[in-house]
């Protein structure tokens, strides 16, 4: 999200010296991305964020695929992954392939003990029950339930949750996640034709700062490898930044639908993209009012991109017997549509209460051993009639 922010305290100029009360330096970093050509932020550290102690362990944290080359339609009850008390262990990975994996996860407790670092993805995380405060190197992001929360790659972070009971759909993507280009102009304002503003996004706030010596944990993963590093300082020390590079969080209740006289294809519901998938949003809204619209999706081939839907309220129109938390997935290659009995539902209603959010990946996904535990079975059969 191309908008520039500002927290703390800095120094007039870039690369400038930027005294401390004892006439020491504070340590500068650029946080950029894409080489020197991406969005970046620029960071001032009481202490060189490169006092590294030891690594202690490294560990593979890789996906274990049950089925490499799926051709079925799958489904899943996403609330049966169980609740864990860790943040990292919670995360279960059950679609992946060499842009991005996606995650359920049921975290009970906060991090408390350890930072986080993605080095490889983005990652947006989906509240679909929770709330707490997003804690980063740059500020604090309180969330709740329908709140995404864009942590870009590289960004040392802790989630602290209010209570035990938390649910997340998570994607993490190698390629960087923007807004659709097709929504902003050659500034990176976003147009009036888009289905929200920058008003709607919630930038970091509340920069806490620590001056602190000790054994500081911090989780890197890397390559799904896992690596625990131990610095001499606490990773939260910025006296103030700025730039474009940040984490940020959008409620899927800010965004606006878009509606027709007739139905209209998904690309309307975009919220996200990358070059490799598009992510959406599904929101109440009203159903097109030609008078003899249909309001259900036509069925249509699935022939450049795996659809993945993951249900988070409401009756989804199209679909029979789904739950809050089932996800779907329709591969490449084979057409879906809605299921038996929905497309006559569907005639005459003027409104829908959905809620769900959809990856549409152009790459094949992959099937995990942490998937098939969760499998609705015969979910392929069900537009039988």
């Amino acid at each position: 999200m191309p908008q520039y922010h500002q927290l703390g305290k800095i120094p007039h100029k870039r690369h400038t010296t930027f005294k401390k009360d004892d006439g020491s330096i504070h340590y500068e970093q650029l946080f950029g991305t894409i080489g020197f050509d991406g969005m970046s932020s620029l960071m001032y550290h009481l202490h060189r964020p490169t006092m590294v102690k030891e690594v202690s362990k490294s560990y593979s944290v890789a996906p274990k695929i049950a089925e490499e080359k799926n051709m079925l339609s799958l489904a899943m009850e996403g609330f049966k992954v169980p609740s864990e008390n860790d943040y990292l262990d919670s995360r279960k990975t059950v679609l992946v392939n060499s842009d991005c994996h996606i995650v359920l996860a049921s975290p009970k407790q906060s991090q408390t003990e350890y930072f986080y670092k993605n080095a490889d993805c983005d990652e947006l995380i989906f509240i679909h029950k929770g709330t707490g405060t997003l804690k980063t190197q740059l500020g604090n992001i309180t969330f709740g339930y329908g709140d995404y929360l864009l942590v870009p790659r590289g960004m040392i972070y802790q989630v602290h949750f209010d209570t035990e009971d938390n649910r997340l759909f998570i994607v993490e993507s190698k390629r960087p996640i923007y807004t659709p280009k097709r929504y902003r102009n050659w500034f990176g304002q976003l147009l009036e034709h888009s289905p929200f503003c920058e008003r709607d996004f919630r930038r970091p706030a509340e920069l806490e700062t620590f001056d602190e010596f000790g054994d500081f944990t911090i989780k890197v993963k890397k390559e799904d490898m896992m690596h625990e590093y131990i610095y001499a300082s606490h990773p939260f020390d910025i006296v103030g930044w700025d730039g474009y590079n940040y984490p940020y969080a959008f409620s899927i209740h800010d965004f606006e639908p878009i509606t027709g006289r007739v139905h209209l294809p998904p690309p309307i519901h975009q919220t996200f993209e990358t070059d490799a998938f598009v992510i959406c949003s599904f929101v109440p809204r009203l159903y097109d009012y030609h008078p003899e619209s249909i309001p259900a999706p036509y069925n249509h081939s699935n022939i450049d991109s795996d659809e993945v839907l993951y249900y988070v309220d409401g009756d989804f129109m199209s679909r029979n017997n789904i739950e809050k938390g089932n996800i779907t997935l329709h591969p490449a290659g084979i057409p879906h549509g809605p299921h038996p009995g929905a497309t006559e539902r569907s005639i005459g209603e003027k409104v829908t209460e959905e809620l769900a959010v959809m990856v549409d990946t152009f790459k094949p996904l992959q099937v995990t051993e942490e998937a098939m535990k969760i499998l609705i079975k015969d979910y392929h059969k069900s537009w039988l009639e």
